[in-house]
C-alpha cells in the first residue's frame, strides 16, 4: 500500500514516511492510494475478534512495511492502559446506543488514535536513531491525549498550542500540568483556528518543517484517521445484527471532519453495512451547512460549552473533497487554493446530491445541547458531556425504526463539569486522574498567534536534529 496526496504532487509513498510527513509537502493531506474492500466472508470471521485483534486485522490492510508481529506489538502498547476490556463499549440506552470512546488515560476518544501514534512514533524513532519535535494544535482533546502518548519519549519534544482560555479548565490542566522536560504548551491570543492556521503555515515552511524535523499529531497525519476507523467496525460488528437489517446509522459530533471521516472510510470498506452518517455540530456550524446547503464558508468562531467543536475550518475537509471529485487532485488544488483567497466554496447540485447520500447534518444549538444532557440523565440516568449530547440530540432527530442509531460519546462528562451542572444540578464525580490535576504544579507559555512567534520558541526548546 502506498499512499499520496489530495493534491496530487507528491510521489507515492511508504506507511512509515506517511507517518513522519504528516501533512504533505504539496500542502495537501494524505490517504491510501486504494481503499480496501472487505468482503462478506471477511467480515463475518471478524465478528470473533476481539479489539486489538480486529485492530491488527484493519491496519494490516493499510500496512506494508512493518511486519504483522511489530503491528500487534504495538496495538497491545497502546491499548494496554485502557481501562475497560472491551476498549470502546457500546451499551443501549433507551432508543440508541452509546459507543463509549473515553476509557483512555486522559478519558477522550482521542486516546485511541494517540496511544497508537505516539508509540509508533517512538519505534519509528528507535529504528532510524532520528528525534522529531511533534507540533500540534488543538481544540481540548488532541492536546492532552498527544502529550500523554509521547511524554518523557526519548527523541521526541512536542510542542501543543491551545486556545488561551478557551477549552474547559480540566482540558486546560490536564496539558499544562504535565511538566516533564520534552513536553511545551502554547497558549495563544486566539481561537483554536488561529492555531490551526499557524501550525499548517509554519508545516508549509518546508525548510524550517525538515530543520527540526517537525511531525503532526493533529488529524492531518492519516494514521490518527485509520486508528480510527477500527472502532466504527468494531460497533458495527456488535449491534448489527440486533436490528432488523444488517445495517446501522453513526451519529458523530464533529469540528474537524476528522471522526466523521473515519467513519467514511469504514463505509467505503465494509459497504452497506453502514448505512448513513450523521454529522452533529455545534453553534459553529461549517460542516451542518455545507451538507444541507452546498455551501463551505467561513463564520465567527462561537464560544460553547462543547469547546472542541469550536472550529470554523475542518482540516480533513479536504480528504473528502478528493473523493467528492472523483479522486482528482487537479481540482481540488483549485479549490483549496479558491478557499484561502475567498473563505468560501460553493457547490452544485449534482454533486450535493452525492453528499446528501453520504451525510445528514443537524447543528444543534447551546439551549438543545444543555437540554439533551438533562432529559437524557432523566430517562436514563446517564449523564452525556456536551460534544457526545449534541451528537446525540442529531441521532435521535434522524433516528429510524428498524435501523440501530450508534452515537458516538466522545469525552468523560466531568471534563466538562459546569455544562453538567448546569444541565441536571450537579456536577458529575471526578475520577481520581482528573481530581488530582488541580494540586499539581503547571507549566504553560502564552504567546501572539503569529508564525513567527511560535517558530522562535519552537527554534529555542527543540530536539536538535542536525
Amino acid at each position: 500500500m502506498k499512499y499520496i496526496s489530495t493534491r496530487g504532487i507528491v510521489t507515492p509513498i511508504s506507511f512509515k514516511e506517511t507517518v513522519m510527513m504528516g501533512l504533505a509537502t504539496d500542502g495537501g493531506l494524505l490517504l491510501p492510494e486504494v481503499i480496501p474492500s472487505v468482503g462478506e466472508t471477511e467480515l463475518s470471521a471478524w465478528r470473533a475478534l476481539s479489539y486489538q485483534e480486529l485492530a491488527l486485522a484493519v491496519f494490516s490492510l493499510f500496512i506494508h512495511d512493518l511486519p504483522p508481529e511489530e503491528i500487534k506489538k504495538l496495538i497491545d502498547r497502546s491499548y494496554a492502559s485502557f481501562t475497560h476490556p472491551f476498549i470502546t463499549p457500546v451499551f443501549r440506552k433507551g432508543a440508541i446506543f452509546i459507543l463509549e470512546l473515553f476509557h483512555g488515560p486522559t478519558l477522550a476518544f482521542k486516546d485511541v488514535a494517540l496511544q497508537f501514534l505516539g508509540n509508533l512514533f517512538a519505534d519509528l524513532l528507535a529504528e532510524t536513531g532520528a528525534k522529531m519535535n511533534i507540533l500540534g494544535a488543538t481544540s481540548g482533546d488532541t492536546g492532552s491525549a498527544a502529550i500523554c502518548g509521547v511524554r518523557g519519549k526519548e527523541r521526541i519534544n512536542i510542542f501543543i498550542i491551545h486556545p488561551h482560555k478557551r477549552v474547559s479548565l480540566i482540558q486546560e490542566l490536564q496539558m499544562t500540568t504535565v511538566t516533564d522536560p520534552n513536553v511545551f504548551n502554547i497558549a495563544i491570543r486566539g481561537t483554536f483556528d488561529d492555531g490551526q492556521a499557524v501550525v499548517k503555515e509554519i508545516f508549509n515552511d518546508l525548510s524550517f518543517k525538515q530543520q527540526y524535523s517537525l511531525g503532526s499529531v493533529n488529524s492531518i497525519n492519516w494514521a490518527r484517521v485509520l486508528a480510527q476507523v477500527v472502532y466504527y467496525i468494531y460497533a458495527w460488528l456488535k449491534i448489527s445484527p440486533e436490528g432488523h437489517s444488517n445495517v446501522v446509522d453513526f451519529s458523530v459530533p464533529t469540528g474537524n471532519f476528522g471522526d466523521i471521516f473515519a467513519g467514511y472510510i469504514a463505509r467505503r470498506m465494509i459497504g452497506p453495512g453502514i448505512r448513513r452518517l450523521v454529522l452533529a455540530t455545534n453553534e459553529n456550524d461549517l460542516l451542518a451547512r455545507f451538507v444541507i446547503q452546498g455551501e463551505y464558508r467561513l463564520g465567527t468562531v462561537k464560544q460553547t460549552s462543547s469547546p472542541s467543536m469550536d472550529i470554523q475550518v475542518a482540516s480533513n475537509f479536504e480528504r473528502y473533497l478528493y473523493y467528492l471529485y472523483g479522486e482528482d487532485p487537479r481540482m481540488v488544488r483549485e479549490d483549496m487554493k479558491r478557499f484561502a483567497a475567498s473563505g468560501s466554496l460553493s457547490f452544485p447540485k449534482e454533486l450535493m446530491k452525492r453528499v446528501q447520500s453520504d451525510f445528514a447534518a443537524k447543528s444543534v444549538s447551546e439551549p438543545e445541547t444543555i437540554a439533551t444532557i438533562k432529559a437524557f440523565y432523566q430517562e436514563h440516568g446517564y449523564i452525556l458531556d456536551p460534544h457526545t449530547a449534541v451528537g446525540v440530540k442529531a441521532g435521535l432527530t434522524f433516528r429510524q425504526e428498524g435501523v440501530p442509531m450508534i452515537c458516538l460519546a466522545t469525552a468523560h462528562p466531568a471534563k466538562f463539569g459546569a455544562a453538567v451542572k448546569l444541565a441536571i444540578g450537579k456536577e458529575p464525580e471526578l475520577p481520581l486522574s482528573l481530581a488530582e490535576l488541580t494540586h499539581r504544579p503547571s507549566r504553560c507559555e502564552i504567546l501572539d498567534a503569529q508564525p513567527e512567534a511560535i517558530k522562535r520558541f519552537i527554534a529555542d526548546h527543540a530536539q536538535r536534529t542536525q
